[in-house]
This record gives structure tokens, C-alpha cells and sequence, in this order.
């Protein structure tokens, strides 16, 4: 292959799911925040990648306080990552956080080390070469998002300059579809260092191929879905949850409906959520009702309090997700993992649409695979949770045991440790 072709075909590989059906299917709404509709403000937003984060990265130091040479790398790209990973780090000596130079971890921002980008400015020649290859291959798609095409240049080249630097043992990721992520993980298959992925969320069948040396999955959903996304590579252990070990001897044992918790995403509709939650007041004025958006929603949802003065907010970005769903009876949603981590904790989860896209329904399957149950209307909302109100069942996290290996067994509460010591022995065996 030669090296033009090579590169759009690695290009191609680390935004795979930007290119997608799916993804280029979302919301206008949704779709405009990630990559404006705009040619003109897409251009902008390259200047200002550019000229603002790329070389404020030249002038800002880097002081890491980890050393990162000859190191287990936990890699993560988002506050949820970082949850998901922090069992590794306290039960793994030698093991290190690290992320991109201005990655936005949330809360965990000054607890992770950086991985430079400044070099990635010397890599934008290849733009335009790139762009007419992708053009090629992809069509209309290239140029409706080329700016994340031009986001995406240099994380493979220096990360694998990092790479040949620091000399890791190995790198464990919790994500294995954003950009940055997946550069990491070709670079590492380039210089020869073992890669692991620990699940953090569920996964869907848009996802992109299983690649990694050793992958560590919930349960048996994850594997079926991964394998409907292409042949599944390397070793494969089904460990359970790890994040939920410690909340899960702190089921939700009320029979009834006091405290109600609705999730939002980001494909959600504003005005959906505030027209459900107005419902909501009208027809359970006794309910305690939390509304909780997705930390990575940049949306301003104080509306909502100036509309229902009774509403309380959980701030996702302060409190993780278990902490939220302990305080909760029952959970409405639409398509987010919260719905699994509220069964888990026996939390009555309730699927309902606060948007009208079509390619996300049912996303993660908890429908189908009788997870949880579906309203369709305010009023088959109002339904459910009468029910519920009566007469809540001891036992729907009995439901999660397609999706948590560990349930039901001697390992229950124990993922963790299984996890670890997984991981410790995938390790020795590379030593």
C-alpha cells in the first residue's frame, strides 16, 4: 500500500464511526455541536482548533506527576473513563492515568497525566491529501465533516512518538471509538505495545471492530454485539461491571415509587424533557422528581427549574451515576447505559423518547431483551409508574444477567477483583 493510501486508509480507521450511518443520521441539533452544518463556521472551527488549543498547546507546560516510562497507561478520554479505569490504577501497581494534552476529564482534569499534542501542528500538510482521498472513498460525507477529519490529523504520529519515548508495558483504554482513542490504539499495534480494554458502558453494533489484545467485557450482550460489528480479535473475559462493585450490596429495596430520577442525553429534546417532567408534577405532585443530563451535555437546563420550582438536579459532573440512582425508586430515560446501572441497584427503569430520531431507537437493545419496560406517551409513563407505586418487584436486577457476567455468581460484587486479576496475569505473561 503506498503512503497516501495508507494514510486515508488510517484516517478512515480512527473516525470510523464518524463515518457511520448512524452518525451522520443524528439530529440537526446534535449534529451542529459536534460539526457545524455551516461550511463557513466548519472552517472557522478548524482556525480555531487550530489557533487556539493546538498552539496554546506550545506555550503550556506539561508537568506530569506520574512517571510514565516503562508504565501500565490507562488511557481515558472522558470523566466516565476515569471511573471506569480508577480500580485499575488502585489495584495495579505501576499502572498511570494519562490523556490527551487538553483533554476535558471533568472533576479528574488535574488528576491525569498529559500526553503532548504540540507536534501534531507539524502534521496539517496532510489535509488536503487526506481530504481529496476521503472525498474518494467517502463522497459528500468527507466534506460534511471535514473539520473532524482535520481534528483527527497527527494524534497516530504523536502518539507514536510518545510512545517510542516513554516504552509503556502496555495501555488499557476504556473507549475504543473516539478519535483520539483509536489513533492511540493504531500506534500502539505500530510499535509493538500490548493493548487491553476494559467496557465502561454498553456498546452498540455501530461500534467499531474488537482490535485489542485482551478485552475485558461486562457480559454476553457486549460479545454478541462486538461480533455483529466485524470478527472479534485477541482474548476475550466476561468480568462483570467492576465500576458497580460497590454499590451493588446497596439495592433499592423500597416496594414503592417516592423518588424519581429522569436521565437525559444528548440527543435528547429540551422541550421533550420539560413538557414529561410538567406531566409528571401534574399527575404525582408527592413525587420527589431529579432530573440528571449527561456530563458531557454543555446545555443549560435552569429553564427547567424556573418551570418546576420542585425539580431538584443531580450535577453529573460532581456525582457520579450510582451515587444519583441510589437516591432514586424509578428512572425515565431514553437511550442511555443508565437504564442497566439502574436494574442493577433494582431501580424500576422505564425507556421512553424525548427525541424523534429514528436510528437511535432502542439503541443499546434493553427493550428487546426485556431489560427494561417502554411508554410511548406521557400516559403509558403515568402507568408504569402507578404500577410501580403499588408494588415495585424485589427482584428486576435478576433481568441485568445478560448484560452482567458476574450476577447471580459467587463473583457477584467481585468484578474487580476478577478484573485485576485478569489483567495481572495477561500482564505476566508479557513480561
Amino acid at each position: 500500500m503506498s503512503y497516501l493510501a495508507d494514510l486515508v486508509s488510517r484516517t478512515r480507521d480512527i473516525l470510523q464511526l464518524r463515518f457511520s450511518n448512524l452518525f451522520a443520521s443524528l439530529p440537526p441539533r446534535t449534529l451542529a455541536a459536534i460539526s457545524p452544518a455551516s461550511p463557513v463556521r466548519r472552517l472557522l472551527k478548524v482556525l480555531g482548533y487550530a489557533g487556539l488549543r493546538l498552539v496554546g498547546n506550545v506555550f503550556q507546560p506539561i508537568r506530569n506527576t506520574d512517571n510514565l516510562g516503562d508504565a501500565v497507561w490507562l488511557y481515558v478520554v472522558s470523566q466516565n473513563n476515569y471511573e471506569a479505569l480508577h480500580f485499575v490504577q488502585e489495584g495495579l501497581p505501576g499502572s498511570v492515568v494519562v490523556a490527551g494534552q487538553s483533554k476535558q476529564i471533568g472533576r479528574y482534569n488535574k488528576q491525569v497525566n498529559r500526553l503532548s499534542l504540540r507536534r501534531k501542528l507539524l502534521y496539517y500538510w496532510q489535509f488536503p491529501l487526506i481530504l481529496a482521498g476521503l472525498l474518494g472513498r467517502e463522497g459528500h460525507r468527507a466534506w460534511r465533516f471535514f473539520d473532524l477529519i482535520f481534528n483527527a490529523i497527527g494524534y497516530y504520529e504523536v502518539y507514536c512518538r510518545a510512545l517510542r519515548a516513554y516504552r509503556p508495558r502496555a495501555i488499557i483504554f476504556a473507549n475504543d471509538h473516539n478519535d483520539d482513542a483509536r489513533a492511540l490504539l493504531l500506534a500502539a499495534r505500530s510499535c509493538g505495545v500490548p493493548t487491553a480494554y476494559v467496557q465502561h458502558a454498553s456498546v452498540s453494533t455501530h461500534f467499531p471492530p474488537l482490535s485489542f489484545d485482551l478485552s475485558l467485557l461486562e457480559g454476553q450482550d457486549a460479545l454478541d454485539k462486538y461480533r455483529q460489528c466485524g470478527p472479534v480479535a485477541g482474548r476475550v473475559e466476561l468480568v462483570g461491571m467492576p465500576k458497580a462493585d460497590t454499590f451493588l450490596k446497596q439495592r433499592n429495596l423500597s416496594p414503592g415509587v417516592q423518588h424519581l430520577g429522569i436521565a437525559a442525553n444528548i440527543l435528547d429534546d429540551s422541550a421533550a424533557l420539560a413538557e414529561l417532567a410538567g406531566y409528571l408534577h401534574q399527575e404525582f405532585p408527592a413525587l420527589t422528581v431529579t432530573f440528571r443530563a449527561h456530563p458531557g451535555d454543555p446545555r443549560d437546563f435552569s429553564f427547567l427549574l424556573q418551570r418546576h420550582p420542585r425539580l431538584q438536579f443531580s450535577n453529573a459532573r460532581a456525582q457520579n451515576v450510582f451515587e444519583f440512582l441510589l437516591q432514586q425508586d424509578a428512572l425515565i430515560a431514553a437511550d442511555t447505559s443508565t437504564h442497566l446501572e439502574a436494574t442493577l441497584l433494582n431501580v424500576a427503569s422505564i425507556y421512553y423518547r424525548f427525541n424523534t430520531h429514528t436510528g437511535t431507537d432502542d439503541y443499546y437493545g434493553y427493550v428487546a431483551h426485556g431489560l427494561i419496560q417502554r411508554a410511548d406517551s406521557p400516559k403509558e409513563v403515568t402507568a408504569l409508574l402507578r404500577h410501580y407505586q403499588v408494588q415495585k418487584p424485589a427482584d428486576l436486577f435478576r433481568r441485568a444477567a445478560y448484560y452482567n457476567a458476574t450476577l447471580g455468581t459467587p463473583d457477584e460484587g467481585h468484578s474487580q477483583e476478577r478484573a485485576l486479576r485478569v489483567l495481572r496475569e495477561w500482564l505476566s505473561a508479557r513480561a
